[in-house]
């Protein structure tokens, strides 16, 4: 016979019921023991791929769900919804009195949780929940794995927990590849993308929130609470045109060298050449916002001037 006409050339496997089994996978992510009953939960989907999937999710485990985000049309992906905008999640909580809301990002791989106030609760303060519940109940295997984004108060409160913490390059690959080096489960980015090795092999944004539940559920404390527990640092950053070279410029090293000494361990630097533009991203944390605010423009006029000089001297 005919394999073209028998329909055995270009036939493509499929699975019944994916949905349904994914539905299932991401439930078994959650402790049996536990349900989600007499919780009121928002849930946005940013109008992308967890739309007709994380709903059900939290339905099944027993949570009144209050959706947003949930009528793709093809064109509106993220469009003022979702994780990279937690505005409409904020409002929604606020409106309906909900326990607190999730918000995903339009491929479901990131998410921004939002506490019963409306405040934002992001990437860092999610790994830091994530990592200090796992610690107390020694589930916690290694450390933590950051990037050079993530804030100085997650490395700070880890740290007063005695969790080893590494910063990886900015982008969920990179912390992939520091987590299997070092044989570590957590790690994540401020932006909400969280790796938790232990349940899956990438990130997921309704599998991550699940840890972040089961947390609540065993403290039975607020996520308000539990995000208190870290205090984040006042943070500014401040682009600078300048070939990316200018970073290893003696006059900017010592720039570097005499704002490190000016924070004396109370917050950091980073300078970071961007990967998409000729900028060089002027990044200072720290514990006060106006000390932070006039290094941060200090060291940046520092390699604004070191830039024009580089300029000068090629021209």
């Amino acid at each position: 016979m005919d394999m073209v006409a028998s329909g055995e050339i270009g036939r493509v496997s499929r699975v019944d019921d994916a949905a349904g089994r994914y539905i299932e996978f991401c439930k078994s992510c959650f402790p049996s023991n536990l349900n989600l009953k007499g919780q009121r939960i928002v849930i946005d989907c940013a109008h992308g791929a967890t739309y007709h999937i994380a709903p059900s999710v939290f339905r099944e485990l027993g949570a009144e769900v209050i959706e947003i985000g949930v009528e793709p049309n093809g064109t509106n992906i993220n469009d003022q919804v979702g994780s990279t905008q937690p505005q409409a999640l904020s409002e929604k909580v606020i409106e309906t009195k909900a326990d607190y809301g999730v918000a995903f990002d339009g491929d479901g791989d990131r998410l921004v949780m939002v506490d019963h106030t409306g405040e934002v609760v992001d990437g860092d303060e999610l790994l830091f929940i994530i990592a200090s519940y796992r610690k107390r109940y020694t589930q916690l295997s290694g450390g933590v794995v950051g990037t050079l984004m993530s804030n100085f108060g997650l490395e700070k409160a880890l740290s007063k927990l005695e969790i080893p913490f590494i910063r990886a390059a900015v982008g969920d690959r990179h912390v992939m590849a520091e987590l299997r080096e070092r044989d570590w489960k957590i790690g994540g980015e401020s932006s909400g993308h969280i790796i938790c090795l232990d349940q899956t092999s990438t990130g997921d944004g309704i599998v991550s929130a699940l840890q972040v539940i089961e947390c609540i559920c065993v403290e039975e404390k607020s996520l308000h609470a539990l995000k208190n527990y870290m205090e984040k640092y006042p943070q500014l950053m401040i682009n600078v045109r300048s070939p990316g070279a200018v970073v290893e410029n003696p006059s900017v090293i010592e720039a570097v060298k005499d704002t490190e000494n000016k924070l004396a361990g109370r917050g950091r630097v980073l300078l970071r050449p961007s990967g998409t533009e000729p900028v060089i991203r002027v990044m200072i944390e720290g514990e006060d916002v106006a000390q932070v605010e006039m290094l941060t423009q200090a060291l940046a006029k520092a390699v604004e001037s070191a830039a024009a000089k580089h300029l000068l001297i090629e021209s």
